[in-house]
């Protein structure tokens, strides 16, 4: 019996990770590109119904374990996040995405983990199952963006913790190239090819996704 215990904790203790990274949704602090072509006050009801779509659709799926990674550090026991009932909440910590990402690789518990944005109005489980797939055959897996970047990392961090972001260009055209170049030797798959929301332009090619959120309402309180 205690053998059986504790091989139950072991699996336990690999579990898949899923982290979501999230932004107060505060006027003026979110979406300001966005903001400032449709207005402030749309650009935050659009944030607000899309991280909680994202957050907790996602976190309902027991296939693995949703934190929100929250920045600044200082909102992170706000009212305005889901229930910590429903799904827990990391503080991000200082520094560029890169440094706050790789923190967060190497903090959780042990297991593979895959990291998405809270602004990607068109994703689905069915696309958070298909990258832990195909990070099983693999080191690590980069959902790439039709701006160049990417929506989605994962690494499975064992035998060790990969460090992929040294030198990487983010908010630009060249975030996936950089990383997939830090990446060089391992073993790399490509998830499926997301969209987030950062211009009007990109409102407009998520549309069906995007005004269904922004017509959803707000995010529930606690």
């Amino acid at each position: 019996m205690a053998r059986r215990d504790a091989g139950l904790k072991r699996r336990a203790s690999f579990a898949k990770h899923l982290v979501i990274m999230a932004k107060s949704p505060v006027l003026g602090r979110v979406k300001r590109r966005l903001g400032g072509e449709i207005g402030d006050v749309a650009a935050l009801r659009f944030y607000r119904s899309c991280l909680s779509h994202t957050a907790l659709r996602l976190a309902r799926d027991p296939r693995w374990r949703t934190v929100l990674a929250v920045a600044p550090d200082r909102d992170l026991a706000e009212r305005f996040w889901p229930s910590r009932r429903s799904v827990g909440r990391l503080p991000q910590g200082e520094g560029d995405l890169g440094r706050r990402m790789q923190r967060l690789f190497a903090r959780l518990p042990p297991g593979p983990t895959i990291i998405i944005g809270s602004d990607i109005p068109a994703i689905r489980p069915v696309h958070v199952v298909d990258a832990f797939r195909r990070l099983g055959r693999a080191d690590a897996v980069l959902g790439p963006a039709p701006d160049g970047g990417y929506w989605l990392i994962g690494l499975k961090r064992t035998p060790k913790v990969l460090r992929p972001f040294a030198g990487v260009r983010w908010s630009g055209p060249h975030a996936f190239a950089d990383t997939l170049a830090n990446l060089k030797g391992k073993r790399v798959a490509e998830a499926a090819m997301l969209g987030d929301v950062d211009t009007e332009k990109d409102l407009r090619l998520e549309r069906a996704s995007a005004e269904r959120l922004i017509s959803s309402g707000n995010m529930p309180r606690q």
